[in-house]
């Protein structure tokens, strides 16, 4: 098993794989992101299935790129005896669903070692294994169905198949590995070759499509890469990370499944898409966010599957020891059926935002935003569970209000700017009435500062956006006064913590990593009150802890020196390119920054 910084990602918009420095692919859900994973090895072991190609002697050297601006993964490895490459790709999905590898020799003859665990039931079952008429190697366990097609001779061995064989200079060895259901004939082989062009094509045209020109611009189009594989195409959710329980502190509890898709992501996510020039991108985000949240707003949740699905639940993969045993590995998540208020704010500044971009809405879309708003005239002074997803008893968040604050600016300014029919006098009554109730609860005097919520004496990342969502501006001293406190109880060595340590529990507090993405909003922050330098150096000790791919998990622990959390984490390379465009329009005197979601 490797570090979680280790791993490289491939997809095909449909589901992801993970790809560590030694040619193990430790991690596969199939059919889909959500689905019970094949290869489990990242939560466990080898015997949790795996598939590794790599050369049988000791490796000298090792290097990886992606090639050019793709998701086409090489790994070069050097031996006393030569050198080869591992090319690993996830064609578009069509009718099936494959990975290709694609091993090269580079120089001299290398004797390489094929190791293929296949265990479904996210590592726990055994399938049955046996040839087809063709030669290729069949395993069948209830639903689940995979070929592997490949010039080489494979053997069983101890409940695992493996090959042993050489590659020389100019030769290229395909193993092709295809899903398929059980029940439905098999998957029909393709050409690798034809199959390793048809992907390059496919992300050299998307990528030039970015409109992005300005500094770390390669960077950027990783991250937005990345956010691409994190598509699932079929209905345009977005899925916080692939992955499910890889611990925000290594060796802790706090291990949660991110293979769904959150609607406090969503203008972040439209901002990110937008702004480069990904508007069809945009569009599809869009229509997943009306669908996900029609319906009773009452039952408006603040994650969704990837189909919409919203009966998340949670349980505990038991014969998985965990990451570095890091336990429980959970599947599914419990804070799906919690109140969390602000998403209520997120969901309408998505839809203003997309109006303001001119992107096609949906005719409905002002009637469950107008539903959406009486709802929450109803239950905006509730207590609830926060953006961090607190489990416990409810409190009167700050940010929470803020975002219930935000909804109604919206409705407002969708019905001012666009000549759309709603009660607005009602709606601006209600924004003042938050907005005091705000001002006067959740900011204390003493520490001239707002509080993480009401009557508290601590902080959290989360204030860090008020400016941001427009509440008040960047110059006002209450917001100066709010970063400012931020910055002095929050730092850890150069980042940024969502909770301030005096409120955690001993379990939340020892060694959490600290969260990318909040470091990012303090970075936006400055760009906001002019401090342009100050936002530079923070953007640059972020995208300086990304892996030699440019890849990004949810947490960095700089005293481990390591990344934490779920990989690679959405949110994080969201902020990562709203943060670059905000740093690049400051220096440029272009439009005021992406992320002044006021509009």
């Amino acid at each position: 098993m490797s570090r979680i910084e280790d791993y490289g990602l491939i997809g095909d918009f449909e589901t992801a794989a993970l790809v560590g420095l030694d040619g193990s692919i430790d991690w596969l859900c199939w059919p889909a992101f959500d689905s019970e994973a094949c290869f489990a090895a990242l939560l466990g072991s080898r015997q949790n299935g795996r598939w590794r190609i790599a050369p049988e002697k000791e490796v000298t050297q090792s290097s990886r790129r992606y090639r050019d601006n793709t998701l086409i993964l090489e790994t070069k490895f050097e031996t006393e005896d030569g050198a080869v490459a591992i090319i690993d790709f996830m064609p578009p999905r069509a009718k099936a669903s494959d990975v290709v590898r694609l091993v090269r020799g580079i120089k001299g003859t290398v004797k390489m070692r094929m190791d293929l665990v296949i265990r479904f039931g996210t590592g726990a079952d055994i399938p049955w294994v046996k040839r087809t008429e063709d030669g290729a190697l069949l395993a069948i366990c209830g639903p689940d169905l995979v070929v592997l097609r490949t010039p080489v001779h494979v053997r069983g061995e101890d409940m695992t198949t493996v090959a042993d064989f050489d590659v020389s200079e100019g030769k290229t060895i395909p193993f092709v590995f295809t899903y398929g259901a059980s029940h439905l004939p098999l998957p029909d082989p393709i050409d690798p070759a034809q199959a390793l062009q048809d992907t390059e094509k496919f992300w050299l045209d998307w990528c030039s499509r970015c409109t992005y020109e300005g500094d770390y611009s390669d960077l950027v189009m990783r991250s937005l890469i990345t956010l691409k594989a994190l598509t699932y195409g079929p209905t345009g959710g977005i899925v916080a990370a692939p992955t499910t329980s890889l611990p925000e502190k290594l060796g802790g509890a706090r291990n949660w499944d991110y293979r769904y898709c959150w609607l406090r992501d969503a203008t972040f996510t439209l901002l990110a898409l937008m702004n480069s020039g990904y508007t069809e991108e945009a569009s599809d985000w869009h229509g997943w966010l009306l669908r996900a949240a029609a319906g009773d707003p009452a039952h408006i949740q603040i994650m969704y599957g990837i189909h919409g699905r919203r009966r998340l639940l949670e349980w505990e993969a038991r014969w998985l020891p965990g990451y570095e045993g890091a336990q429980p590995v959970r599947v599914g998540n419990a804070a799906h059926a919690q109140l969390q208020l602000d998403v209520y704010g997120e969901l309408m500044d998505a839809f203003h935002q997309s109006r303001v971009a001119k992107l096609k809405l949906d005719d409905e879309s002002w009637d469950l935003e107008c539903a959406v708003l009486d709802h929450l005239a109803e239950v905006w002074d509730q207590p609830d569970h926060g953006i961090w997803e607190a489990r416990g008893k409810g409190r009167h968040y700050v940010f929470s209000k803020v975002m219930t604050w935000l909804a109604f600016d919206r409705g407002i300014k969708g019905a001012e700017q666009f000549g759309l029919k709603a009660p607005v006098d009602r709606w601006k009554e209600l924004r003042d009435i938050i907005f005091r109730d705000v001002c006067e609860k959740g900011f204390n005097v003493g520490l001239n500062s707002f509080v993480v919520s009401y009557g508290a004496e601590w902080f959290d990342a989360s204030l860090l956006l008020l400016p941001a969502v427009g509440f008040l501006p960047s110059s006002d001293p209450r917001i100066r006064g709010t970063i400012a406190a931020v910055e002095r109880h929050l730092m850890r060595d150069g980042f940024v913590m969502r909770h301030d340590p005096r409120q955690l529990s001993a379990e939340q507090q020892a060694d959490e990593g600290a969260f990318l993405a909040c470091t990012l909003w303090l970075a936006d922050a400055c760009v906001l009150c002019g401090e342009i330098d100050k936002a530079q150096a923070l953007f640059d000790r972020v995208v300086g802890v990304a892996n030699d791919l440019g890849l990004l998990a949810e947490e960095f622990d700089p005293r481990a020196g390591r990344q934490t959390g779920n990989f690679p984490q959405a949110l994080t390379h969201i902020a990562l390119v709203n943060t670059a465009h905000n740093l690049s329009n400051a220096k440029h005197a272009k439009d005021k920054p992406a992320i002044q979601r006021s509009k």
